[in-house]
């Protein structure tokens, strides 16, 4: 646990902002760490990890999973986005997943700057969630799309992206087996429709490898 006087009145900031707004925060599995998840409106949730130490606050904040293709793209959204981008930056770790990392002095963290480092935080996640599925999973969202179709499953999920993936349709059919459906919220929590059975609770981003 941590034991500056620093560190712990971080915590309890974050604790108190996290109740006064409403946002879920549980203990992490690291010392000084809070997990705060995030409701957003294109991404359902994002898992943000918060880890006070002596002298500095860790953020990191899961995006998406490791696309499924065009990796080059999808690189370069995210360097250029990291050039506007205050106190957090992209980058990837092991398995190519994206998070949102970065570090600020401890001594800096208030109730108005946790404020403005959450909002940081969904822009960086929610606001470009529908923008990196297309560009790193729109050949899995197009399959996914022509199998709802064809076993008059709900779209929901796909929604957004209705106009894009019924021209791919019109252009000619996609045949698909059951196995590489997905649940609901994959597609939404996750990153994209994908084949292996996963969601954001098997990985908290921060907390856990996805």
């Amino acid at each position: 646990m941590p034991t500056s006087p620093e560190s712990l009145h971080a915590l309890d900031l974050i604790r108190t902002f996290a109740a006064e707004q409403e946002v879920a925060v549980e203990e992490g599995t690291r010392p000084g760490e809070l997990v705060l998840t995030l409701p957003g409106e294109n991404k359902l949730r994002t898992t943000c990890s918060l880890i006070a130490g002596g002298r500095m606050l860790s953020i990191s904040a899961f995006v998406i999973r490791n696309p499924d293709e065009n990796h080059s793209a999808v690189y370069r959204f995210l360097l250029q986005r990291n050039l506007s981008m205050p106190v957090l930056s992209y980058a990837l770790d092991d398995s190519g997943d994206v998070y949102l990392t970065g570090q600020v002095p401890i001594s800096t963290v208030d109730e108005e700057f946790l404020d403005q480092l959450l909002g940081i935080v969904l822009a960086g996640t929610d606001e470009v969630f529908n923008e990196l599925l297309v560009l790193g999973f729109l050949g899995s969202m197009r399959k996914e799309w022509s199998w709802r179709v064809s076993r008059e499953e709900s779209l929901a999920n796909l929604e957004p992206f209705r106009e894009l993936l019924q021209r791919q349709e019109d252009e000619g059919p996609n045949t698909l087996s059951h196995e590489s459906a997905v649940d609901e919220e994959d597609a939404v929590d996750n990153g994209s429709p994908r084949s292996e059975p996963a969601g954001e609770d098997d990985a908290e981003g921060p907390t856990s490898r996805p």
